[in-house]
């Protein structure tokens, strides 16, 4: 346990919101969901005062009420929220941690007709309900996304094609160059599927029903999830289309360039004007990552130095898991860069 402190604490407000968006996705996954809100310590003493508000994002098998659990020997993002502003190292915020858990283990953030529509679902509906009940700023120079992993990824996306609603985005060691993080995998992910001969239906009746899911079920379970991300297609009997011969593992390159086209190292020239809109872009990576995100994190940077869009970038020695003191970095510049906009 850390030790007790006498910082001031903020406070969590959950929210139970019932989704027009996400009712009758296609995975049936509940539609009314709750929603945790961070509140700084000060907010009830100054009825007045409005908050930037920042929106945290999930890894791949998280949920954003996850990050508001007690944890071992170190904080969770509320206590670290408290500690930065305690230390004077940010001022006082307002944070969104949604649920956007699935039955596929997570989704990449963004609409799916596979999964659901879950970058509208925050973006239209979520946002609006927090910032017609809170006191925020209301305007996309005063809002923040950021994440880890999937979350980082979701946060980078934003970025490219969502500078209308965000201001600055942390992407914390976020899926890109799928040709590395992805396609390396493939063969170890066949094998597993070859035990439900091929049958990614009869792979999921089975998980759903397993007391404790092999770490081999979850690395299948998340590259179907990617699938039903990149390539949705509501004409198959799944949803989307598989991109590899699980006999094989040879790899249908037609199939493969639908997942390429949510590549950011792929796309980044795309969103060069949104990006330069942005007024921070925050990009970090542990120099050991163990889904390789480090080179496609390096290949971007390259692309982003040649563009000309600011950001700034910064590797560490460590690997992909267990990075949460990151935030000690990028939540500060955050705030600075909507501070001073």
């Amino acid at each position: 346990m850390i030790k007790a402190s006498r910082k001031p604490q903020g406070h969590i407000v959950y929210l139970k919101y019932s989704s027009k968006i996400l009712k009758n996705n296609p995975l049936h996954d509940p539609h009314a969901r709750k929603i945790g809100i961070y509140l700084p310590a000060e907010y009830e003493m100054h009825p007045k005062k409005r908050y930037p508000l920042f929106m945290y994002l999930a890894g791949f098998t998280g949920s954003g009420l996850d990050a508001l659990n007690w944890r071992n020997f170190t904080e969770n993002l509320p206590e670290r929220l408290d500690r930065l502003m305690y230390e004077k190292k940010m001022g006082p915020v307002i944070v969104i941690f949604p649920d956007c858990f699935t039955r596929l283990g997570g989704n990449q953030y963004i609409n799916s007709t596979a999964i659901g529509n879950y970058e509208d679902y925050l973006i239209d509906e979520i946002i609006p309900c927090v910032e017609n009940q809170f006191r925020t700023f209301n305007h996309r120079d005063k809002r923040a996304c950021f994440g880890h992993s999937s979350g980082g990824y979701g946060s980078l996306m934003y970025g490219m094609k969502r500078p209308d609603v965000w201001g600055a985005i942390a992407c914390h060691a976020g899926d890109m160059h799928f040709d590395l993080c992805y396609r390396t995998d493939f063969p170890a992910v066949c094998t597993t599927l070859g035990k439900y001969n091929g049958s990614i239906q009869n792979f999921l009746k089975t998980f759903e029903k397993a007391s404790r899911p092999s770490r081999e079920d979850i690395e299948l379970l998340m590259t179907i999830a990617m699938a039903a991300s990149y390539d949705a297609d509501k004409n198959t009997p799944l949803g989307f289309h598989w991109p590899v011969d699980y006999f094989t593992a040879e790899i249908d390159e037609k199939r493969w360039k639908h997942w390429k086209a949510h590549d950011p190292l792929h796309i980044v020239e795309k969103y060069v004007d949104n990006l330069r809109k942005l007024n921070l872009l925050y990009l970090d990576v542990g120099n050991r990552d163990e889904y390789r995100m480090h080179f496609g994190a390096r290949l971007l940077v390259n692309k982003l130095k040649r563009l000309k869009i600011k950001h700034f970038y910064e590797e560490f020695n460590d690997g992909h898991s267990g990075t949460a003191y990151r935030f000690d970095i990028s939540l500060p510049m955050l705030y600075s860069a909507l501070i001073k906009s």
